[in-house]
């Protein structure tokens, strides 16, 4: 008897793919015996869409996203938003006037047209290049709220990443959704209610998937609200210990194929 699940839904960094950024053949054919008996897979990420190319690459093909936290979700096939929730510039000015004031060190930057570019402030630490069409420094202050976001980065240099997180969540309450993802003191923030949760609650409702019929595996705070919404959550063996605390099981880490080994298992694959 096969497991009673219709649904796979993966974090990508730090649980789907290894820690250089690759996805391993043995998970990629994993998932592709699921969807040959199918049972779709759903990536669930706090990247947004433009970041998903690099994964894609690596695929015979590309998997359906929720992205940017649950903030969008998107269609490969079609390279279409299929829904959007931004913070609006109202939200944004009220949030960001907040975080100023609590964190006189904090730096900003905002994902934009439906997380297809990135604007950033001039002490924003960038980490990457060649996307000069898509990614740009503000020149001025109130160009940060002047569109809707589907999400405002903070940055501090002066706090640690969980204190960091605590800092912001505190400051903005129930005005906003805070979350983070990262090593660093960086913290992600999504309208009120905006989870992974909720976007691939959204989705799945849309294919008439139940939550009880997913199976989700995720690695970070970010991923807290979609492991509790699943039938079933899985937190990789690197994953944080707020996540591990949560999760029904822990499988391997991910530079150990720990999704692949547990899908392998739960599906008799």
């Amino acid at each position: 008897m096969h497991a009673p699940f219709r649904l796979v839904a993966s974090d990508i960094d730090g649980t789907l793919i290894r820690g250089d950024g690759s996805l391993s053949p043995r998970t990629t054919e994993i998932l592709d015996r699921l969807q040959d008996r199918g049972v779709p897979t759903v990536l669930v990420t706090g990247r947004p869409v433009r970041w998903l190319r690099q994964l894609y690459d690596q695929m015979a093909e590309p998997l359906p996203a929720v992205c940017a936290n649950g903030a969008v979700v998107y269609d490969p096939d079609t390279d279409e938003i299929l829904r959007a929730a931004p913070l609006t510039t109202e939200l944004l000015l009220d949030v960001t006037e907040r975080l100023r004031e609590a964190v006189p060190d904090v730096t900003l930057a905002v994902e934009v047209d439906d997380g297809r570019s990135f604007w950033y402030e001039e002490k924003w630490p960038l980490h990457w290049d060649g996307e000069h069409h898509t990614v740009r420094v503000l020149s001025a202050p109130e160009e940060l709220t002047s569109v809707p976001a589907v999400k405002l980065l903070a940055r501090s240099a002066r706090h640690e990443p969980d204190e960091f997180a605590a800092l912001v969540s505190r400051t903005l309450g129930d005005l906003a959704t805070a979350t983070h993802s990262s090593s660093s003191a960086l913290v992600e923030i999504s309208a009120a209610g905006v989870t992974k949760a909720a976007g691939l609650a959204w989705l799945c409702e849309r294919e008439g998937i139940e939550a009880g019929q997913v199976v989700a595996f995720g690695d970070m705070p970010n991923d807290l609200p979609l492991l509790a919404w699943a039938g079933r959550s899985v937190a990789m063996g690197n994953a944080h210990p707020a996540v591990k605390e949560v999760a029904d099981e822990v499988a391997l880490t991910n530079d150990e194929d720990g999704v692949a080994v547990y899908l392998e298992k739960l599906f008799q694959l």
